[in-house]
């Protein structure tokens, strides 16, 4: 007889020593009864779902470009896909620990960081749903089966976790994709007014279009 195998997102941290930036997610793994348990080849979609979560003033500007103004909310925000992620769990006998990785970026044009960029507090709503391949172990053969279609479970990560990884690894600065022609167009108009910077040409930008910029004192700490 199979046992049944079940998964539960025990907690989402940063990874401490990734060279990039990746989230570890602990999945917790329960199987029925004794049978043991081969290996798992385990994949998983994780989706974000915003409607499991409210959002300040503040927030509802920054995630205007995923899902318009409020008013809209209601027939825009929908659960969208943040990544796919995939680990090989070991053989075990009743349960188990096992860790998915989830690559970040904070590329604000990808749908996912922009909107974990959007949020100051409170929780980002997650959604996991699990597949992949089970191999039973017995003393005579080794069978091969699916994980079921109805493994999921939902985890509220705390914002700070992103936070804390986007410091961890962009201290004190970001990223944006341009294309060349837009970099080189930058690039001659700090030139030409003898700015120390790129950063510095874009806040000079700003300022001349009306719209508000921060930039940092000393202490790398920002201020207006």
């Amino acid at each position: 007889m199979t046992a049944d195998v079940t998964f539960q997102v025990l907690d989402v941290t940063p990874e401490r020593y990734a060279v990039t930036p990746i989230l570890a997610a602990e999945i917790g793994i329960t199987a029925s009864g004794d049978t043991p348990i081969q290996a798992i080849a385990l994949r998983c979609q994780v989706r974000i779902e915003p409607l499991r979560r409210s959002y300040t003033d503040e927030e509802a500007g920054g995630l205007l470009d995923l899902f318009g103004p409020r008013e809209r909310w209601a027939t825009t925000q929908r659960s969208f896909l943040w990544l796919h992620t995939a680990a090989m769990v070991p053989g075990f006998v009743g349960s188990t620990k096992a860790t998915l990785p989830l690559a970040c970026t904070y590329d604000v044009e990808v749908t996912g960081a922009k909107y974990f960029h959007a949020l100051r507090d409170g929780m980002i709503p997650l959604q996991f749903l699990f597949s992949g391949t089970i191999f039973d172990a017995s003393q005579r053969s080794l069978s091969v089966r699916q994980v079921s279609w109805e493994c999921e479970d939902s985890f509220d990560m705390p914002v700070a976790v992103w936070h804390a990884l986007v410091a961890q690894h962009y201290p004190d600065a970001g990223w944006v994709r341009l294309s060349k022609d837009t970099i080189a167009g930058l690039c001659s108009y700090k030139s030409a007014r003898g700015l120390l910077s790129v950063d510095e040409a874009v806040g000079a930008l700003l300022t001349g279009s009306g719209q508000p910029t921060l930039c940092t004192n000393g202490s790398g700490s920002e201020k207006p």
